[in-house]
């Protein structure tokens, strides 16, 4: 099993589960305790505190991929996360960062101002230049699993055969990728996107099909409506599910866990690595 990630010059060990924190530049993204100006204090003041709290990658994001979002124009894609990446550079020079972005002139733009690791939600889908630029760059990437785009994804959710089509569709660009020289990939099964709300726990329970010695999975179950609405409550009342949903993850062999609450998914990979 592959358990380590180049990013830069340095290894990530996956040995031990590492923690994805979630910085939005949205201003409409689903948990409003997600979102965030890089002008504001607040900005930096929650890095640091996902810094401290033990999070490996800080994930940023200027386009909301939550169902029904709207579009956001590629210019103002740029605008938000450019500042927020050298913002946060400057002031934690140590810091790693990955760009959530489907586009390639905003992972472009992004790498250059000092993100290391590019997040896509569409595996290359939404933009034809992605896996190219890709295997030109030969940069860590996030492959996740969705149908469409945010506004309409959720028509997508008729599959022939569930998980032989999901299957097909990730390892296909997975392995076309490894074969041009990306060493560096993590699989992202896409809870949420794409999917129904039984697809989603269908996904989860058996998330170890996936498992695959090259390629490294990053669960993505922070807060998501998966939870609140199957529970009737709010993103911001979802903490506690959440993390119950992290440790099923784990115990499935996730080695990157996404999340709004870093310091409660550092505690679960503890107990996890307790268990284990």
């Amino acid at each position: 099993m592959k358990n380590t990630i180049n990013i830069g010059g340095n290894l990530l060990s996956l040995e031990k589960p590492a923690v994805m924190g979630i910085l939005n530049i949205t201003p409409d993204s689903f948990h409003k305790d997600s979102r965030f100006n890089p002008y504001e204090e607040g900005f930096l003041k929650k890095a640091k505190e996902m810094l401290d709290n033990g999070t490996s990658i800080i994930d940023i994001g200027g386009y909301s991929s939550r169902p029904g979002a709207d579009e956001v124009t590629e210019t103002e894609e740029i605008d938000r996360v450019t500042p927020a990446i050298e913002i946060l550079t400057k002031n934690f020079p140590e810091i790693t960062i990955s760009i959530d972005t489907f586009r390639k002139n905003v992972a472009k733009i992004a790498l250059e101002s000092g993100a290391k690791i590019v997040n896509d939600i569409s595996g290359g889908d939404l933009d034809k230049e992605m896996l190219p630029f890709i295997i030109d760059r030969n940069c860590p990437y996030i492959l996740m699993h969705m149908r469409g785009n945010p506004k309409k994804m959720q028509d997508l959710i008729y599959y022939n055969d569930f998980f032989p089509e999901i299957i097909h569709e990730i390892y296909s660009k997975a392995n076309y990728l490894r074969k041009n020289g990306v060493k560096d990939i993590i699989i992202d099964p896409g809870f949420g996107f794409a999917k129904s709300l039984e697809q989603n726990y269908s996904l989860l329970k058996n998330l170890e099909i996936f498992n695959d010695e090259n390629y490294p999975i990053l669960a993505g179950l922070s807060r998501k409506s998966m939870i609140y609405k199957h529970l009737k409550i709010t993103p911001e009342e979802s903490l506690e599910a959440s993390t119950q949903l992290n440790m099923l993850a784990l115990l499935k062999n996730a080695k990157i866990i996404r999340t709004h609450d870093v310091l409660a998914a550092k505690h679960t990979i503890a107990l996890y690595e307790l268990l284990k």
